[in-house]
């Protein structure tokens, strides 16, 4: 064999050793060609937490209900009369609609004792004829009201059962906004399901779904068939009961309210061993402090609840509050607003004391009260509209009053003994409107002077000046309250 074939042959083996190379995987059998090779690392922390979730929910599905509902509800009576004349009566009998028909809804709970305590919303089960409780496991049985606190919106219902997988409390009072939660529910029938998000805010209040309002606000999906589950954090623990949701459309729109822990125990507790809730009261009427309040009281910032008014013979005033008082703090805590205080002393127990930090005329000082229990019957008359009248003062912008007569205060729902003048004109957008001054109203101090008739009313607001801020306190029909006002030239 020559040079020039060897050279050949070896340049041959050189280009098919590169080719059979390049495309190994086509010839070695159990290879197989891929065009993405990258396998992508996750997180160890972030699976571990992924898993975590995953046990979370694991864990507490078993002790979500799903709570279905049965009423009788009553068709209104027919808009004409024809309909209930005999004659007409024997025509339109097969089309009408029945007179009482059975309404079912749906809800859910959380069970959170072993022989069959289950708490839900009070709004779940309000005048069900029927109550039928379904586990995790399909098990279906019915549920008997043990007790319902509407003021909260919280019941208690049992079934008839034993070792059933209960939930484990957790203390709301130690939340953080921006703290993972989930949601656990039948929303829209569909069972068992979990959703999840943070805490957006606490201590929410003023919503106008119950009366004693201190919610966790969350942004975890709550729809219709939520209400009555458990808002868990990320140990397991229970840490609310939702509620409600707000929403223009009557879906999720990221705002849901939960009841806490801690509020819902104590219902709980007290539904169980007495079938009654009581809460605690010190007998004052409070309203929020404004910042031109805040001045009138010489208070360096709005936080707080002044004190409007004070029962007669009540815990308030046997322990030296007075009319005016700021409260600040509450067993030393400080109070942020009215909903505070509000909560604190109805959670509080019968019989103790509560230490109080007050502000009279710019000066602090310290009270305990004993806690009496709220009066089942709180009557308040709602004011009847005095007849308008000419005459009274104007000298404040955009209001008349007239001298209050024991006539009139009779027609306001007051004592016929109490004094003051009565408001009987509010123009339309003027400062007193906005202020929140109404008709019917009864001033019975300016600038914390007393006024008994319509001379001492004369008398003091003569003596103002352009651009005062003017405090008045106000009878509402059995009510008391400060409104400020602008005064004008």
């Amino acid at each position: 064999m020559n040079k020039k074939t060897v050279i050949v042959l070896i340049i041959i083996a050189i280009a098919a050793g590169i080719l059979i190379g390049g495309n190994l995987d086509r010839f070695l059998p159990g290879r197989t060609t891929s065009n993405y090779t990258y396998i992508p690392k996750v997180p160890r922390d972030l699976a571990g937490e992924s898993k975590a979730f995953s046990d979370i929910v694991r864990a507490i599905s078993p002790a979500v209900v799903n709570i279905s509902t049965t009423k009788t509800v009553k068709r209104e009576a027919p808009i004409s009369p024809f309909f209930e004349d005999p004659f007409f009566n024997h025509f339109f009998e097969p089309f009408r609609a029945p007179k009482k028909f059975k309404e079912q809804s749906l809800g859910s709970g959380v069970i959170v004792s072993e022989d069959g305590y289950i708490i839900t919303n009070n709004h779940v089960i309000e005048k069900a004829d029927e109550i039928k409780v379904i586990l995790y496991d399909k098990q279906e049985f019915k549920g008997k009201i043990v007790g319902s606190d509407p003021k909260i919106d919280l019941a208690i219902i049992k079934i008839n059962a034993k070792g059933l997988p209960a939930m484990r409390w957790g203390n709301s009072d130690g939340l953080q906004v921006g703290e993972f939660v989930l949601a656990f529910g039948n929303p829209y029938g569909l069972s068992h399901t979990v959703t999840m998000g943070i805490i957006s805010a606490l201590g929410r209040a003023n919503v106008g779904i119950a009366e004693y309002e201190d919610f966790i606000q969350t942004d975890a999906a709550i729809n219709p068939g939520n209400s009555g589950g458990p808002l868990v954090n990320i140990k397991g623990e229970l840490i609310g009961i939702n509620t409600a949701i707000f929403s223009r459309t009557g879906g999720y729109q990221g705002i849901g309210f939960a009841v806490p822990s801690n509020m819902a125990r104590r219902v709980m507790e007290q539904l169980i061993k007495t079938g009654k809730v009581t809460r605690g009261w010190l007998g004052v009427s409070i309203q929020h402090v404004t910042p031109e309040l805040a001045k009138q009281f010489g208070l360096k910032d709005s936080n707080g609840a002044l004190v409007s008014d004070i029962f007669s013979g009540s815990p308030a005033e046997k322990a030296g509050l007075k009319r005016g008082d700021v409260i600040v703090e509450i067993n030393g805590k400080p109070l942020k607003d009215v909903e505070s205080l509000r909560n604190i002393v109805s959670q509080s127990e019968i019989g103790g004391t509560v230490k109080l930090k007050i502000i009279r005329g710019g000066k602090p000082f310290s009270i305990e009260a004993v806690v009496a229990e709220l009066p089942k019957e709180t009557a308040e008359a709602a004011p009847e509209k005095p007849s308008e009248e000419p005459g009274g003062e104007g000298a404040l912008s955009g209001f008349s009053v007239m001298e209050l007569t024991p006539d009139i205060a009779k027609q306001l729902g007051l004592r016929r003994e109490e004094k003051g003048v009565v408001i009987v004109k509010v123009e339309p957008e003027s400062m007193a409107e906005e202020a929140g001054l109404r008709k019917g109203d009864v001033i019975q101090e300016v600038n914390k002077r007393r006024i008994n008739s319509l001379p001492d009313f004369s008398s003091v607001v003569s003596r103002l000046k352009e651009g005062d801020t003017v405090l008045l306190f106000i009878n509402r029909g059995g009510q008391r309250f400060y409104i400020t006002l602008k005064a004008y030239s």
